[in-house]
């Protein structure tokens, strides 16, 4: 599975925000989670529904969006 397939838009999911498969899990609060210091690690102590290819699957994400290459997610 590529980490970009972990990154779910769905309009009835938090307001068609980018998501982590399809969970309650925005990119943008894992970017502010790691933004904040926090380690992965940390991250999945925390919150055990994770996992590192979740996190690494935002990373990507945000390397290619501001790459300005085309994004295509899961549904």
């Amino acid at each position: 599975m590529s980490y970009l397939e972990r990154i779910t838009i769905n309009p009835e999911i938090c307001h068609g925000k980018p998501c982590i498969r399809g969970m309650r899990w925005p990119v943008e609060v894992i970017l502010d989670l790691l933004g904040s210091e926090m380690t992965i690690n940390e991250i999945l102590e925390d919150h055990p529904e994770l996992e590192k290819e979740d996190i690494l699957a935002c990373l990507n994400f945000a390397r290619v969006l501001v790459s300005g290459q085309a994004i295509q997610t899961a549904a």
